[in-house]
């Protein structure tokens, strides 16, 4: 993806303040030399931060004619309103290691035997892994095939196959699950009591 930045020579809180009055944000670049104050279209970036490769892939940015490789490493967002207040890039290269968090598409669940044939509930508990990589491998999203799940069965982090290049980032010795199976709810089935029948015998001497 690409977009424009431009270069800002004004600091400070009032500075940032008038340059939001005017549909801009303020931002920064650093990262392989000097960090670099920039400013941004604000709409541009806010339709940009709604798409997910904006924050999971290598961006390229042109500013002051030349075009830098970047990536998004944060933003903040006015408390109650649509609005960006500020966003930082770092530059990247090919020799850049990185530690990011990529999203999780997860695929062929409906195929599984877990809900084709038992009827369970597929739970997505997690939607991203953190990932160790080099700037150039980073990938957009890694894909989780769910059509082996079966009943009662549980992915863990370890359990995703990652690309080539790229290796999971563990906190210790923690194992978050990423996918769980459960069994489908049991409804219990409520029965109307039924009247007992009177009996023929003495229906019959009533009669006569």
């Amino acid at each position: 993806m690409q977009f424009v930045a431009f270069e800002r020579t004004l600091q400070g809180t009032g500075a940032s303040r008038r340059l939001r009055n005017t549909g801009k944000v303020p931002g920064i670049v650093f990262g392989a030399g000097e960090p670099k104050m920039i400013e941004l279209d604000h709409n541009a970036l806010y339709f940009a931060l709604k798409k997910e490769a904006f924050h999971s892939s290598i961006l390229e940015m042109e500013l002051a004619g030349a075009t830098q490789k970047v990536l998004l490493r944060d933003f903040q967002m006015h408390p109650w309103k649509q609005q960006v207040l500020h966003v930082d890039f770092q530059r990247v290269d090919e020799t850049t290691r990185l530690h990011k968090k990529v999203p999780l598409h997860f695929s062929g669940e409906e195929n599984s035997v877990a809900v084709k044939t038992d009827k369970c509930l597929v739970s997505h508990v997690a939607t991203e892994i953190e990932i160790e990589c080099l700037a150039v491998q980073l990938p957009e999203f890694i894909s989780v095939d769910l059509s082996g799940l079966v009943k009662g069965q549980s992915l863990h982090a370890t359990d995703i196959q990652l690309p080539e290049g790229t290796k999971l980032v563990r906190h210790g010795s923690l194992n978050p699950v990423i996918v769980a199976v459960n069994p489908p709810k049991v409804e219990e089935e409520i029965v109307a009591p039924v009247a007992a029948a009177p009996a023929k015998g003495k229906d019959a001497k009533k009669k006569k």
